[in-house]
């Protein structure tokens, strides 16, 4: 299970934690590709209605992706912060018309277009975060390293993608373990000290934890090594299923999804849907 706030596989019995593997990776890729096809904010919301409804079937709460979701947000207020200084105009020349609300000096000005731009930009934020989100959590490693090689991806890749989704927490519980014990041992990481003590402080904890990482990455590789893996072009999955009706379901409407966005490309004249015309 995942720590708290991280990500990671959580263990739950829900409807999207029952799909396929492979129906979930293709259902994200789809998804993200009709996101990038069009910036018609009419069908964003509609994308966007439909992955809030996919997490929320999954029955993750958002306390247990607190951190994830914090750092996506500063990052996406960020986007908007350098689209707007570098950009202050590009909704302007999207749109093809001028709509100033109120000037900040001669080169910002505040436009309805550029806010409507960066508000689709935003959107689709929240249109691909839900489903990658709840892939991530209601995916097994072994699942997710039995579907990627499903869908066509070499099995050596597959597993090194599933070993490092399964190292993730571990390594997360490793660094907390050794931070208490270093802190057991008079080494302050507070607020207290200052801000060099602490970095030196940090290293003290950094150098253990790179040091059992790889003598477990060294244990797992002689195992692997010992089993011949490798060995074969073609290897089956413990974790490996076939399709159900609910994998072929949601892979049909996310490839809908994609058909609709590039049929949006031809009514509306391109990617933009323009509602200052």
């Amino acid at each position: 299970m995942a720590d708290i706030g991280g990500i990671g596989y959580i263990k739950r019995d829900s409807p999207i934690h029952r799909l396929d593997g492979a129906a979930k990776i293709l259902m994200v890729l789809f998804l993200s590709l009709a996101s990038m096809l069009t910036f018609d904010t009419r069908f964003i919301i509609f994308m966007i209605i439909a992955s809030l409804t996919m997490f929320f079937l999954g029955r993750v709460s958002l306390s247990e992706l607190k951190y994830v979701l914090l750092f996506i947000l500063v990052f996406m207020l960020l986007n908007n912060l350098m689209i707007y200084l570098f950009s202050p105009e590009e909704g302007v020349v999207i749109y093809g018309t001028r709509h100033e609300l109120f000037r900040i000096n001669e080169r910002y000005t505040i436009t309805q277009e550029q806010l409507f731009y960066q508000l689709n930009v935003t959107l689709k934020y929240f249109c691909i975060l839900p489903v990658s989100l709840i892939f991530f959590s209601t995916t097994n490693p072994s699942d997710f390293a039995a579907s990627l090689n499903k869908i066509g991806v070499s099995y050596k890749i597959s597993y090194s993608v599933a070993l490092a989704l399964r190292y993730i927490p571990d390594v997360k519980r490793n660094y907390h373990e050794i931070s208490q014990a270093q802190q057991a041992r008079g080494i302050d990481m507070s607020k207290k000290v200052k801000l060099t003590r602490r970095i030196k402080n940090a290293c003290a904890i950094l150098f253990p934890l790179i040091f059992s990482s790889m003598d477990k990455i060294e244990m797992i590789s002689n195992a692997m090594e010992l089993r011949s893996f490798g060995k074969y072009r073609k290897r089956t999955w413990y974790q490996a299923n076939a399709f159900k009706k609910a994998d072929y379901f949601i892979i049909s409407i996310s490839f809908l999804c994609v058909v609709i966005a590039v049929i949006l490309n031809f009514v509306n004249g391109g990617r933009f849907y323009n509602p200052f015309i």
